[in-house]
């Protein structure tokens, strides 16, 4: 796959369902995520659409879907605060289906949020957390700069297993 073919785009009122089934196809693909099952979510076309407008309104927050083939193959969302002090900043949780992984759609993902973050001129930085032992995705956040700012232990628990997740930030200015 070459990137010419992975369409980058804002999410729009069209997409819930299709979210909704690319998010149902992730849950079970990787315990890296933040929940197990697509149930966990509660999600609702209805619920899908009034996020991605939400998102749309806002000055400091971007949905954004990765197309390929006519299929979302990737997905990531990011938020900065609701007040005047936090607005600059926000974190973002980004999701690729498995069998896309290694085919440069994170990348095409967080090279927009980027790109869209420096053109806001609200942005400042960028915050994410990660799994600590979840080594390519924090090789791909270093890759764009990121760096390493904590460690929270135990926050994540799967399987009855606590794992530790690690806080990293990107400078926007």
């Amino acid at each position: 796959m070459d990137n010419s073919s992975i369409l980058i785009r804002e999410a729009r009122r069209p997409d819930a369902a299709d979210v909704i089934d690319f998010l149902q196809k992730i849950a079970g693909e990787s315990d890296f995520l933040t929940f197990g099952s697509a149930g966990e979510l509660h999600l609702t076309i209805e619920k899908e659409e009034a996020i991605f407008e939400d998102y749309a309104k806002r000055e400091n927050a971007l949905y954004l879907v990765a197309e390929y083939g006519g299929q979302i193959a990737g997905t990531l969302n990011f938020a900065g605060g609701t007040k005047k002090r936090t607005a600059h900043t926000g974190e973002f949780g980004i999701s690729v289906r498995k069998d896309y992984w290694s085919k440069g759609i994170g990348k095409a993902l967080i090279a927009r949020m980027i790109e869209w973050s420096k053109e806001t001129k609200i942005i400042r930085k960028i915050n994410l957390r990660v799994r600590s032992d979840n080594a390519r995705a924090i090789h791909l956040y270093q890759s764009f700069g990121f760096e390493k700012e904590g460690v929270i232990t135990r926050d994540f628990l799967i399987d009855g297993v606590f794992y530790d997740s690690i806080h990293m930030g990107l400078f926007i200015d």
